[in-house]
């Protein structure tokens, strides 16, 4: 059995390769290791092997989780799931990022019931870029205009996009859908400057994700096991 300490290091090994493959800076890629369904036994582990940014999508667990680890102040936590507006107190005063942003309602929210204390909560747009009915987000064509509304808002701040494409055989298929949300990071980066941060790629297409441009993997059962 690999501990989280060998399993983050082959994580990284990982990101490494594809930074050399793609000719990518190495210290552009941020890893997220998504936490959820993981018990904090787990997530200390991975503190303890030097690991600071989590992921979380379900609320009530994860904000269980935040107040007993409330006592460690360098951790990073991100709300990556789909996100109900009956949640969005919950999330707006507990997590530091929001990776899940789809409409305006929800922005809105998270902006009102941020509590006046706290930084502006840092968040991602959410595309649906594969126009999977299954999944959550907007469509490339809506990120303009949605972008434009949430820079409007006071207690939030957006950093960049975020996706999960639908899932292709080949590495060429998979860098295609990814640069599809790269061309779209571009250009919202040229209207707005706190834009740097897009996230996309997972366990199975990290190396595509990476040499399409991303600056961010979610890895969750290469580093925690499997869910339960």
């Amino acid at each position: 059995m690999m501990t989280i300490a060998e399993r983050l290091d082959s994580a990284y090994g990982r990101i490494t390769q594809a930074v050399k493959k793609f000719n990518r800076r190495e210290q552009s890629i941020t890893l997220l290791a998504v936490s959820k369904k993981k018990s904090i036994n787990l997530i200390l582990d991975a503190y303890e092997a030097g690991h600071r940014k989590f992921g979380e999508s379900y609320v009530q667990e994860s904000v269980e989780k935040i107040e007993k680890l409330a006592h460690i102040d360098d951790i990073q936590w991100h709300f990556i799931g789909p996100i109900q507006s009956n949640k969005t107190k919950l999330i707006a005063n507990n997590f530091s990022w929001v990776q899940s942003i789809d409409r305006l309602k929800i922005a809105k929210r998270l902006s009102e019931q941020r509590a006046p204390n706290l930084q502006p909560l840092n968040i991602l747009i959410q595309v649906n870029i594969s126009n999977e009915s299954s999944k959550s987000g907007c469509t490339l064509e809506e990120v303009s205009q949605l972008a434009q509304d949430i820079d409007t808002l006071d207690n939030i701040k957006l950093r960049g996009l975020m996706a999960i494409p639908e899932k292709k055989e080949s590495l060429e298929q998979q860098i295609h859908a990814f640069s599809q949300l790269k061309t779209c990071f571009d250009a919202l980066q040229t209207q707005y400057k706190e834009i740097d941060t897009l996230s996309m790629g997972m366990s199975a297409d990290l190396e595509a994700a990476i040499a399409a441009g991303s600056t961010m993997v979610r890895i969750g059962t290469d580093i925690f096991g499997a869910r339960s």
